[in-house]
C-alpha cells in the first residue's frame, strides 16, 4: 500500500463526508430508518458512505473494501482491506449530541495500519500520517489543504489515579464493575470512536468495552491509538485485537496506554 497516496485521500474523503453529514445534521429534520439488525440509519450515513466508497474504489480498485452500510461487503474474506464506518455514533447524531465520527482505516495482516477519525460536530480530526505517527489536525479542515498538525501520544498513566473513558450510549453494570477494579481519578463518557482518540491524546488512560462492536466501529480509532503509542487487546485474555474475523464482529476489548497495569476480566 502506498501510504503517501492513501493518507491524504482518507483525510479528504472524511472531510467531504463530514461536510455532507453536517448539512443533514443542521437541517430541520431527517428520516431515521431501522436496519435488519435493529440499528438506526439515516440519510447522512448513506450519503457519507457513497462519498467514501466511491473515492476509495476509484483510487484502490484492487483492495478489498468493507463498509458498514453495504451488506454485501460483509461477506468478504481476508485480513488486508480498507474498512469504513461513514457515521459512527448514529444515535449521537439522531439526538444531536455531537459525538459522532467518520472512520476510514486500512488493515494489513489483521492490524489497523493507518486510519482517520473525524468528528465534524466537535471539530476534531485525528489521523495517522504516512510514517505511522498519529496526529491531531486543527484549522478549517479544508479537504484539499492540510491544516496545522500536532503529534499525539498516550499519557504516562498514574495507576493510583487513572483517567477512564467509557461509552455514552452503551455503558452498563459490567463496564462499571470492570472500571471499579482500578483506582480512578476521573471517568468520562464519550460517543463513537472518539474514545480511542481520547486515550491517544492522553486525555484518558483506559477505555474498556464490554459490549458488542464491529470492526468498522473500531479499526480507525485503533490505528490512531497504535500511532500514538497505545494498544488494544481482547478483554478476556489480553491478546491483541485482530481484524478480518468472521462477520467482522469484535470480542470485548480494552484500549489503553501501555503504562496502565491491566486488571483481569
Amino acid at each position: 500500500m502506498n501510504y503517501e497516496t492513501l493518507v491524504p485521500l482518507m483525510r479528504r474523503l472524511s472531510i467531504e463526508a463530514g461536510n455532507k453529514i453536517m448539512e443533514i445534521y443542521n437541517s430541520d429534520d431527517f428520516e431515521v430508518k431501522v436496519k435488519s439488525d435493529d440499528s438506526p440509519v439515516t440519510a447522512a450515513d448513506e450519503a457519507a458512505d457513497a462519498i467514501i466508497a466511491a473515492g476509495l474504489r476509484a483510487a484502490f480498485p484492487d483492495v478489498m473494501l468493507v463498509t458498514e452500510e453495504q451488506a454485501d461487503s460483509h461477506k468478504a474474506k481476508g485480513d488486508t482491506f480498507l474498512i469504513v464506518d461513514p457515521l459512527d455514533g448514529t444515535k449521537e447524531f439522531i439526538h444531536r449530541r455531537g459525538d459522532f465520527t467518520v472512520n476510514i482505516a486500512y488493515v494489513e495482516n489483521g492490524v489497523p495500519q493507518r486510519g482517520v477519525v473525524y468528528a465534524p460536530a466537535r471539530e476534531r480530526m485525528f489521523f495517522t500520517q504516512a510514517d505511522g505517527q498519529a496526529v491531531e489536525e486543527t484549522g478549517s479542515f479544508d479537504p484539499e489543504t492540510l491544516g496545522a498538525v500536532s503529534p499525539i501520544n498516550v499519557a504516562e498513566a498514574d495507576n493510583t489515579a487513572l483517567m477512564v473513558v467509557a461509552s455514552k450510549s452503551h455503558r452498563d453494570q459490567a463496564t462499571d464493575d470492570y472500571i471499579n477494579k482500578y483506582a480512578i481519578k476521573d471517568s468520562k463518557s464519550a460517543g463513537s470512536s472518539l474514545k480511542f482518540c481520547l486515550v491517544a491524546t492522553g486525555e484518558a488512560d483506559l477505555y474498556p468495552r464490554v459490549g458488542r462492536t464491529m470492526e468498522w466501529d473500531t479499526a480507525a480509532g485503533h490505528a490512531v491509538l497504535l500511532g500514538a503509542g497505545g494498544d488494544v487487546v481482547r478483554f478476556d485474555d489480553h491478546t491483541p485485537l485482530v481484524y478480518g474475523k468472521e462477520d467482522f464482529a469484535n470480542p470485548f476489548f480494552i484500549a489503553y496506554a501501555p503504562s496502565v497495569e491491566l486488571k483481569e476480566a
